[in-house]
């Protein structure tokens, strides 16, 4: 059975990528910064009737918290084959470029982006222990810079000063440790699950956390002949599902 951790999984897109990968046999961790919250997340789950999921306490911006975590995993299960670095914040708005105190820009960054590495870092050797780790960081298409210098792309005039460029970073960080562990059976890719109506956002998104959660596992679940290093989008309208960087 293999095994996943999702950080940030106790909702939204993160809880039904658990749901669905519960469905297809895996063996789940769904992180979640509040136990309790998570342990709510798998109790709903369990009475769904999906099994072999366990609630694990993560705060990605403590690292205490995540070495803790990852002792957890190591001594029940001995290794890690997929990490989905999920967790995330928006951050406060409107982000002006001009006006957004840097706390709040740094506060986003602590989350999406050095949150991000903490956690990869820290569960590296136990994902290098695996037959066919895998390593999904859920991005965004805001983090695209090609598009937001596209006057004619749909979200061009949604800017901000905080979570795209997050987004933009963590996406420059997955680029670099995809060519780190090219010569490994690693796929590293950062997915964009598309704008989704969640609990983020308001509910705003047109897109369905099935549809999104669906995205992610398609891109994560792949064979060895996979491509790595790749963004992923499921905004992109063809049958590549390829965003520009």
């Amino acid at each position: 059975m293999k095994t996943v951790l999702i950080t940030g999984a106790n909702r939204s897109i993160g809880f039904e990528t658990a749901k669905q990968l519960s469905g297809k046999g895996l063996f789940v961790y769904l992180g979640s910064r509040n136990l309790e919250n998570g342990e709510k997340a798998v109790k709903e789950l369990n009475e769904l009737g999906f099994q072999n999921i366990k609630a694990i306490e993560i705060d990605t911006t403590n690292t205490e918290s995540i070495v803790k975590a990852k002792n957890i995993v190591e001594n029940e299960q001995g290794k890690l084959d997929i990490l989905i670095n999920n967790a995330g914040i928006l951050g406060v708005n409107p982000q002006t470029a001009a006006e957004t105190p840097i706390d709040n820009i740094k506060e986003v960054f602590e989350t999406n982006f050095f949150g991000v590495i903490n956690v990869t870092q820290t569960f590296l050797d136990l994902l290098k222990k695996s037959d066919s780790p895998r390593i999904s960081n859920i991005t965004s298409g805001l983090g695209s810079l090609t598009l937001h210098s596209d006057p004619t792309w749909k979200y061009y005039h949604v800017k901000g000063a905080a979570y795209g460029p997050s987004k933009s970073a963590l996406n420059a960080y997955t680029i670099v440790l995809a060519y780190e562990l090219r010569e490994l059976p690693f796929k590293v890719n950062v997915i964009d699950p598309g704008y989704t109506a969640t609990d983020f956002n308001g509910h705003n998104g047109p897109g369905s956390v099935e549809s999104a959660a669906s995205f992610i596992i398609k891109h994560t679940l792949t064979d060895e002949n996979a491509p790595t290093g790749q963004y992923y989008s499921n905004d992109i309208e063809d049958e590549t599902g390829i965003s520009p960087w």
